[in-house]
Order: C-alpha cells, then structure tokens, then sequence
C-alpha cells in the first residue's frame, strides 16, 4: 500500500500543523536563525530610527521568529518580510518566506503578486541605500550602476527562492498525484479480484446445477422405472409368475440401459480428466469442462449413432415403458413429424421423460395424457395426469424436488416457455413450448 490517503494521515508524528516532527525541528531552527540575524540588524536600525538598542532588537527577535508559522500562514510570513524590508533587516526571512509562499497550494496570482511587492521594496531600498552612500561619499561608483546593482540585487533574492518553490511544489504535488493514482488502481484491481472471484463462484454453482440435472435426466427415469417394476414384482411374484418373470426382465433391462447411459457419461468424463492431466501433471478437472461432458454425453444425438441419443423418435417407446410399468398413459400426437436441431429434440424428450417420472413418483395409478403437437415454428408438448386413484402401487419413491426446476431450465435455455402446476380437477399438468430453430 502507499502512504497518502488515511493511511498518510495516520502517519503524521508532528505537533500541531506539522506533518512530522523533523518539520518541525527545522522550521524551529530557521526561526532561531531569523530571529538572531533580525535582531543583529535591529541595532543600526534603531541608530538610524533614533530608538533604543532594546526596542530595535526585541523588533528584529519578534520579526524573525514568525518564520516559524511559514507553513501554516506563508502569505503572513511574506508579508512581514516585506514590511521589514526598509529596515535592511529579514534577508534570511524574505528568502525562506517567498520558497514557502512558492512552494503552498496558493494560486499563482497571489504568489506573484507578493514575489513582485517583495522585488520592488528590495529594489527601491538598494536604490536608495546605494544614493544615500554615493551622497556621502562612501561609495565611489558611476550613476549607471545604482539601477543595475538594485534590480540585480532585487532579482537575486527574489527570483531563486520562488523558482525553487514552485519546482519543489509541483514536484510534491506530481507525487501526491502519483501515489493517489497508485491507490485507485490498488483498489480497482482489488475490486476487479473480488469480482473475478464472484464470477468464478458463480461459474462453479452453475456448473453444479448444469452437472445435478444432466444426471438427474439420463439416469433418474431409468432407475425410477426399475423401482416401480421391482415393487410390481413383488406384488404378483406368487399370483401371476409369468407376469413376474416379464417384470424382472424389463427390470434387468431398464438397470443394463441405465448403467449404459452412466458408463458412457462417465467414459467422457474420463476422456476430459485425461487430457487435463496431460497439460498439467495432477491438475483436477475443471467444472465446466465436467458439465461440458455431462451435457455431450446427455444430449446424445441421433445422427452420430442412430436408435441411442434422446429424441422425439422415441417418444412411443419412452410412453412404452411407462405403461409397462402399469401407467394408463395415452399418447396423441399433432401434426406431421420433422426432424429439429438435437438440443430440441433432447430437451422435448427430456420433459416429456421427467414429467412421466414424476407421475410415477407422485400420482402412482393415474391415467395420463401426453401431447405433443408438431407446428410451423416450434414444438409444444403437454403432459397431464388425474387424480391418483389408490389402485396402483406405490414403490416410495423419493423426490428431490429438482425435476421441475431442471425442465424450465432447459426450456428457457432455448427461449421456449414452461409451464406447470395442479389442474381443477386435482390433477398435475406440465406444458412446454419450444421454438423448432
């Protein structure tokens, strides 16, 4: 971190106005020096005033000492230095007083406005000095070196010490701008880790939700089926063994599917972690190249191997397995079939597929209705099922309470509208529409 800002205040030592205590100790020490070299020159000016030595050096000690505010009333020290200046006394005053008053935060009409009241009091004095000594034979120099010698002397004690303020000043000031700078992009670039950092957890939590309901779709049904079909089983064992031995093998039929479905997921997401690891020895494979995978091997389209990926083909056979497992399920469909882009067809039969599962899990025994209606510019599917009627088994099987959520997910993925919620008639109704492009 840099020192301006809270941290720069917090790093102030000095008394009162000063910022540090060896500020202080200079501008003390200056003040001693110009109160002494004052209150020398008070003697010959209280000579020439015709005042007591006393008063001329306690005037001189008094002028000098205000060099110790310079930095908290620069304008006032100026202004001192110059009221003394007909006295020749505050040399050391007026030079320190006008880099002070250059080197503030004044604006520069002030400053040359009290640099130039300084330069001409300093040059009418040396001229009338300099007159004053020729007069009186002192000083033995042509006429045209009264003038040159006062403006030089004028611009000597004037021109440096204003010259070196306003450097010095604008060289702090760059500073201060420097490390305020330096501070504002600390706090960007820590404001842009914190919501790179957000992003990245957003990303992840997505990725879960993405991974949660790609697993859910393709092994959920299946498995679900295979628990129904086992409590069918066990149910007529002993009172239809034909109808037992049908069972076990749509049992034995759906688990082999399922576990084919999950092998493959699984041999993708193999494949991914596999190349990870040839670009970085032990590195973990990230989220979303997992949900990537997950979603491939879920979205399995039938034109890479045909009767295996999820479509609207296989929606007789889906029906199929519901009413195998003792579903009354009527299916009708609208319009003439086409073929769409892979991700409709998925996730029309992914909907079609989580709504008989939660019929299954929820209304065990009731008749359902499945539509589905092929139009110009999208698809709409409808699944609704009675009221339970107590006559079918129920297998127990347990909800996570995800289906829902997962459809309308995959629905509005693709911009299309899902609806879904219990109809008056006690029963429950899923609908969806979903653009065919």
């Amino acid at each position: 971190m840099t020192t301006t800002g809270e941290d720069h205040v917090t790093a102030r030592g000095g008394p009162w106005w000063w910022e540090r205590r060896r500020s202080a100790v200079l501008d003390v020490g200056l003040a001693v020096v110009s109160a002494l070299e004052c209150g020398v020159e008070g003697v010959p000016f209280a000579w020439e005033a015709g005042i007591p030595v006393a008063v001329g050096v306690v005037f001189g000690l008094a002028a000098g000492a205000v060099l110790l505010v310079r930095r908290r009333w620069p304008i006032a020290v100026v202004l001192v230095a110059i009221a003394v200046t007909p006295a020749a006394m505050g040399f050391l005053l007026g030079i320190v007083g006008l880099y002070s008053l250059a080197a503030s935060d004044l604006p520069r009409r002030i400053i040359g406005s009290l640099a130039g009241m300084q330069s001409v009091g300093v040059l009418i004095v040396m001229f009338v000095r300099l007159r004053q000594d020729i007069a009186r034979g002192d000083v033995e120099v042509g006429d045209w070196l009264v003038p040159f010698a006062s403006v030089t002397m004028a611009l000597g004690v004037t021109a440096p010490p204003v010259l070196l303020g306003l450097y010095v000043g604008a060289r702090r000031r760059l500073m201060e701008s420097l490390r305020e700078r330096a501070d504002s992009l600390e706090r960007e670039l820590q404001l842009l880790a914190e919501r790179a950092e957000e992003r990245a957890e957003w990303a992840r939590g997505e990725e879960r939700t993405r991974i949660a309901r790609e697993m859910h779709d393709v092994v959920a049904h299946r498995v679900s089926l295979m628990v129904v079909h086992a409590a069918a089983l066990q149910a007529v064992a002993r009172k239809d063994p034909e109808k037992a031995v049908r069972n076990a093998a749509l049992v034995g039929d759906m688990g082999r599917q399922a576990l084919t479905e999950l092998r493959e997921m699984l041999g993708v997401l193999r494949a991914g972690g596999d190349g990870a690891r040839s670009r970085a020895e032990g590195a973990s494979v990230p989220l979303a190249a997992v949900g990537a995978a997950a979603a491939a091997a879920a979205s399995r389209v039938a034109v890479e191997e045909p009767g295996e990926g999820p479509s609207l083909a296989e929606i007789d056979e889906l029906v199929g397995q519901s009413a195998a497992a003792g579903m009354v399920v009527d299916l009708s469909v609208e319009g003439e079939y086409r073929s769409y882009a892979p991700e409709v067809e998925a996730t029309a039969y992914r909907v079609v597929q989580e709504a008989l599962t939660n019929v299954h899990k929820h209304a065990a025994g009731a008749k359902t209705y499945v539509r589905l209606a092929h139009r110009v510019s999208e698809i709409a599917m409808q699944v609704e099922n009675e009221p339970p009627s107590g006559v079918g088994s129920s297998a127990g099987l347990p909800s996570g309470g995800n289906g829902l959520v997962g459809m309308r997910e995959r629905v509005s993925a693709l911009g299309g509208v899902f609806v879904s919620g219990p109809t008056d008639a006690g029963g429950f109704r899923v609908s969806a529409v979903i653009p065919a492009s």
